[in-house]
């Protein structure tokens, strides 16, 4: 058995989770200064613009942090399966991923300590890390995966011999810029279903006009994947992404969110596929006429590491997804400003 394609689709695989589940969270957080309104507060009760904002982060309460396990695990993976793929390219992408670390530790913080005090200037400050985090982090990882489908200066021995300027190329921006903009439109439309009122209308709203940029974001990145390392597969499947994009938008237009939800996921979930085909039989490409590739075969573990985390994976990944998808669908009902209760007020 080939164990070391496996897992090159198993960690494939995990990547895609993650950009379809905490991209919806990036998103809500994202648009937090923009469906969440202003206002202004009068002693000590919460105003409508506070109460907007509550019900943003109150819909992806039960999920984000979950959806970051995603991330971890796509790194555990790497590390087991990869050894050499994990060694090279957390040593290329070191200061992007300490900063993805840093926007995620932020604002996860503001998630939890926004409610902690019943003080404005308390929650405009972990308002600002929210929306920062959720800005940078999906920035960061569009980055980070464009390199590696484009290709760093690695030397014969596998060493990353460039520097934070070569991972910041016009690619990566555009990759990064994309990631953004898609995790914007899949938050929003994650708005139009889960939550009811002038929320929600607001949200398909910006949903629309978010997704016209994603739109053309994605056309112009997937244009370039498939000049770069086009094979039919990936033009196959960046054709799926952008009809899928388009029909999510048809259809968050004609109010079918269910629909146009899943049409952002099918996005996403091409979008990343399309990186990971274009990628094979690589994991890490050099641009070095004289250095060498990292392959699924050189980087992998040896074999018995491999069978022994597939019967692992077999055991544990059927038990996780079953429980990921009874807590959406346990905390699936749609959430109103009337349906907070009072904050609780700290002297």
């Amino acid at each position: 058995m080939d164990y070391p394609f496996i897992w090159f689709i198993l960690i494939g695989v995990l990547w895609t989770g993650y950009l379809v589940l905490e991209g919806f969270d990036f998103g809500v957080g994202a648009l937090l200064p923009v469906l969440g309104g202003r206002g202004a507060r009068v002693g000590a009760a919460v105003d409508e613009a506070d109460k907007r904002r509550r019900v943003m982060l109150t819909a992806i309460g039960p999920h984000w942090d979950g959806n970051e396990v995603w991330l971890l695990t796509v790194g555990g993976a790497m590390f087991a399966a990869f050894p050499h793929w994990y060694a090279s390219m957390f040593s290329a992408f070191y200061l992007p991923l300490l900063l993805l670390l840093v926007a995620l530790i932020v604002r996860n913080m503001g998630l939890e300590y926004r409610h902690k005090r019943d003080d404005d200037t308390w929650r405009q400050r972990w308002d600002l890390a929210i929306v920062g985090g959720s800005v940078l982090a999906p920035f960061l990882v569009g980055v980070a995966l464009t390199n590696l489908v484009r290709g760093v200066p690695l030397d014969a021995d596998f060493e990353y011999v460039g520097s934070l300027w070569t991972l910041l190329n016009l690619p990566s921006l555009l990759g990064g810029l994309t990631f953004v903009a898609l995790s914007v439109t899949h938050g929003a439309l994650f708005l139009t279903l889960k939550t009811d009122g002038p929320i929600r209308e607001d949200a398909r709203r910006v949903a629309e006009r978010a997704g016209i940029v994603a739109a053309v974001l994605a056309v112009a990145l997937m244009a370039w994947v498939v000049t770069t390392r086009g094979s039919a597969p990936v033009v196959a499947l960046a054709a799926i992404a952008a009809v899928a994009l388009v029909g999510a938008l048809a259809a968050n237009r004609s109010g079918r969110e269910g629909l146009a939800f899943a049409g952002t996921a099918l996005t996403w979930a091409a979008v990343a596929a399309s990186y990971f085909v274009a990628l094979h039989p690589a994991v890490m490409p050099t641009t070095l006429a004289d250095g060498a590739s990292l392959t699924i075969e050189n980087a992998a573990s040896t074999p018995m590491t491999l069978e022994i985390m597939s019967i692992a994976a077999l055991i544990f990944v059927p038990i996780v997804l079953l429980y990921t998808a009874w807590t959406y669908w346990i905390f699936r009902r749609r959430l109103t400003t009337d349906h907070l209760a009072a904050p609780i007020l700290v002297k």
